[in-house]
């Protein structure tokens, strides 16, 4: 009897599996395929699911950073991304902070992130991490003394101690001006404040930095007894963009519609003049899309 059951039991779970490899081969899809299909989604439809879209920035003035006194997030890049999302029917955009050197980093392996915002220049170097979008403007590189300073102009530089944000396109810069014996040394910096708090306190000769936040800070701050080195012609002028992941290329082509219309309309342009910066800033649509993109 015992026997008997046994030998039923077996023949049922023949029968299932048969039964189970028939539907797999019918459907031609595999149980790991299904999970894969439920699991994945488009970033862009995950985004408008959830009503918030997540930029990471490393709270840097005047580009992308939380407001102290109202807790909202401001700047250049965080009025431009607010705009794109809220026509893209996105209610809301929160700030993630991550330092300026692992930014891109911090994108492609943390999936609460779905774009970088932080007055980045687009490089050969980070394309090879990334994906950015069209170009949201045009900046490029100063030279930050001590309002009273013995460089006048950049060849004073060859005897003095210049410093530079980690991570940054003009750290690159002052480490070839050292290499080609027109800086004495470079000093690396963790924060803005930290770098032009140590020009202003003397602990190094001068500072280069984003010339919109130099512009910026300077005249905000008036505890900073610097100034803008002049004259001086820039040698690292750059395109600034968003980044996303490789494979967000709807969420890329979403946000380049919106850009380029926000140009065309000249929303970008009324945001740059907000923060004290004209027409050479902006880039127009012909200009801004990527080559080769």
């Amino acid at each position: 009897m015992h026997k008997m059951c046994k030998k039923l039991l077996v023949l049922i779970i023949i029968v299932i599996n048969c039964i189970g490899i028939m539907i797999s081969l019918g459907t031609g899809v595999s149980n790991a395929e299904i999970s894969s299909n439920i699991n994945t989604k488009d970033r862009l439809e995950v985004i408008k699911e959830k009503g918030v879209l997540t930029v990471a920035s490393s709270n840097d003035v005047p580009f992308a950073y939380i407001d102290p006194k109202t807790n909202e997030f401001v700047g250049i890049d965080a009025e431009i991304i607010g705009e794109v999302a809220k026509r893209l029917g996105i209610n809301k955009v929160e700030m993630k902070q991550v330092p300026f050197e692992n930014l891109l980093v911090e994108l492609n392996n943390n999936q609460d992130i779905d774009m970088v915002t932080d007055g980045m220049y687009v490089t050969d170097e980070r394309k090879k991490e990334a994906l950015f979008t069209n170009i949201w403007y045009k900046e490029s590189e100063a030279i930050i003394v001590p309002k009273v300073s013995k460089i006048a102009f950049k060849e004073d530089l060859k005897n003095a101690v210049v410093g530079a944000l980690k991570g940054t396109a003009f750290l690159e810069l002052a480490q070839k001006w050292q290499k080609d014996g027109l800086v004495k040394d470079v000093i690396i910096f963790e924060s803005q404040s930290e770098l032009l708090s140590s020009v202003n306190t003397g602990k190094i000769d001068a500072a280069i930095t984003d010339s919109i936040l130099a512009a910026y800070i300077i005249s905000k701050n008036s505890s900073f007894y610097l100034k803008i080195l002049e004259p001086y012609e820039p040698e690292a002028p750059g395109m600034i963009a968003a980044a996303v992941r490789k494979n967000d290329t709807t969420l890329a082509n979403a946000v380049n519609e919106q850009i380029d219309d926000m140009k065309m309309d000249r929303t970008i342009l009324k945001i740059l003049k907000k923060y004290g910066l004209n027409e050479n800033y902006f880039v127009s649509v012909k200009d801004g899309h990527l080559s080769g993109e």
